[in-house]
């Protein structure tokens, strides 16, 4: 069988738009490798990321609760695969990559510490001397350096477009002139542009541009799903979000006497369905404004092509502002955050002041080593850990665990 055969049996190699990635124009990996007979670039990226430990970790990594306080709240995983799903029928409605939307969608979330942002928040400030911590450069470094898999190289060796869309999937890093535009950018991500460039000024490509959205509207719906399963909001409360209040008079409407729980599903389908259908149609007609006729053209369109209408936006701001008042900071999420934040920044003190405490995979090579590689190292350690495992270091490592039921 020819190898053009063979490529076959994926239907990788389909139409797009000219618009669209093109696998078989890909800008290739840092380290060059035989192409698969059987999948495009971008499947194979995606097939490598489902395969990597940190995907298997987010299984045990928190969204907004904490992952043992109930069997049926969202973990890290599962809204990865929601966005998945999500940034998957976007690219398909505007003839994109579908495989480089999952693939981006699918590691987008791997710098992710134990405890959510908590854990992020608490990481960083331990880090602020070093250099700092951010789970979008952590990404970066996991595909680049810490996954350990492969015999000829460090990493995952994913191709330019995916990593292109890892780093810059909410917005170019930096201006014309090279300087941040949300802040400096941090000295790994530059680090690693000065020998292989992903073009920091740039727009990403529109199938990563399809997956940052796609993270916007799962996020959006599911944690208020969640909040609604924990009791911490009320469809009453709901009722006054904007982007709430004329969907569940809707629902009412229709269903005078359906129960709470199914009323709360069919609120966040219907969600959904809006919000997809908003960025589809506004998509459509920046495209047709725009006009690109190739990838280069979404590049430098100097400005984002996949997005909510103005009107859409503005109600899930308005959405977000609601969720982080009643359920982000809520004050039984923040007593439990209180907990975490103090397991995170023990466990960094102890690895920090005994490096032999952590494996002997992570602690090897560090005798002798200065304070900024050290605290890297312990960083890289913990923001790979679970929660369940976070709890259970500090357990052995202290007298006593916060209690974070």
């Amino acid at each position: 069988m020819t190898k053009d055969a063979l490529s076959e049996i994926g239907f990788g190699y389909r139409p797009r738009a000219p618009y669209a990635c093109d696998p078989a124009r890909t800008r290739g990996r840092f380290h060059p490798e035989i192409e698969s007979p059987t999948r495009t670039p971008f499947q194979r990226d995606r097939d490598r990321i489902i395969h990597s430990t940190a995907f298997r970790r987010l299984k045990h990594k928190t969204q907004v609760f904490i992952s043992h306080e109930a069997d049926h709240y969202r973990t890290r995983l599962t809204h990865t695969i929601e966005v998945a799903q999500i940034a998957r029928a976007l690219a398909r409605a505007m003839r994109g990559d579908e495989d480089l939307a999952e693939a981006v969608a699918l590691v987008h979330d791997f710098g992710h510490t134990p405890f959510g942002h908590t854990g992020e928040d608490a990481l960083h400030e331990k880090m602020k001397p070093y250099g700092g911590f951010d789970h979008n450069t952590q990404s970066l470094r996991i595909v680049t350096k810490l996954e350990a898999r492969y015999a000829e190289f460090d990493g995952l060796n994913l191709s330019w477009e995916t990593l292109e869309g890892l780093v810059k999937h909410n917005g170019p890093l930096v201006d014309a002139a090279g300087k941040g535009l949300n802040g400096e950018v941090s000295a790994a991500v530059l680090d690693y542009c000065a020998t292989h460039d992903l073009e920091l000024d740039l727009h990403a490509n529109l199938e990563s541009q399809c997956a940052a959205i796609a993270d916007d509207i799962a996020y959006d719906a599911h944690d208020m799903d969640d909040g609604l399963r924990s009791g911490l909001l009320t469809l009453d409360k709901l009722r006054n979000v904007p982007l709430i209040s004329d969907i569940l008079a809707e629902v009412e409407a229709r269903y005078p006497d359906l129960d709470p729980s199914r009323k709360g599903h069919e609120l966040m389908r219907r969600q959904i369905t809006l919000m997809v259908e908003d960025v589809i149609r506004t998509s459509h007609a920046n495209l047709e404004r725009i006009r690109p006729q190739s990838v280069e053209d979404v590049h430098r369109a100097g400005e984002t092509i996949v997005r909510f209408s103005d009107a859409m936006a503005a109600k899930e701001k308005e959405l977000k502002r609601f969720l982080y008042a009643n359920l982000y900071r809520h004050e039984d999420v923040m007593a439990v955050r209180e907990g975490a934040d103090q397991i995170v920044r023990d466990l960094f003190d102890r690895y920090f002041a005994e490096p032999d405490l952590m494996p002997d995979d992570w602690h090897k090579g560090l005798e002798g080593a200065n304070d900024a590689r050290k605290a890297r190292r312990v960083s890289d350690f913990l923001a790979g850990m679970t929660d369940t495992y976070a709890v259970n270091a500090h357990k052995r490592l202290f007298d006593r665990t916060p209690d974070l039921r």
